[in-house]
């Protein structure tokens, strides 16, 4: 299947103005690779700016080890989640939301481009995707 790729932000609806409009932005999402490590890394997931974060989630592919996952907007960054609890188990999906740190952020992720970076506690043996979700230049400011 072939992929189209155009600038957005999308929108859909039935009715374009006037009292009985029903527009609405369509959700985007991004997902890359993790792997558990102290060393802070780019997911090499970019939001694009005034974009409104609305979920982030993590799909456990391999055990980790008993950590913390950090997910921010810089190298050791917690702007986006502080403290996601990975456990020690595989085939898990955990949820980012539960620990916001930064809920502007969330919000409205500002002016600029953010690239999405994930850094653990401690381990080094889990790996999975983040996805994150987010409405396109939808500018809550």
């Amino acid at each position: 299947m072939g992929t189209t790729t155009f600038s957005g932000p999308v929108k859909a609806g039935t009715i374009r103005e006037g009292a009985s409009a029903n527009l609405g932005f369509v959700k985007m999402a991004q997902s890359a690779a993790w792997t558990q490590s102290t060393t802070g890394a780019s997911t090499g997931i970019i939001i694009p700016a005034n974009s409104q974060i609305t979920a982030i989630s993590l799909l456990v592919t391999t055990a980790p080890d008993t950590a913390n996952l950090l997910v921010g907007t810089t190298d050791g960054g917690t702007e986006l989640c502080t403290a996601v609890a990975l456990g020690t188990s595989a085939d898990v999906i955990l949820n980012g939301s539960t620990s916001i740190t930064d809920a502007d952020t969330w919000k409205d992720v500002g002016t600029s481009d953010i690239t999405v970076y994930t850094e653990a506690s401690t381990g080094t043996s889990g790996v999975g995707i983040i996805t994150v979700e987010y409405i396109q230049n939808n500018n809550l400011t």
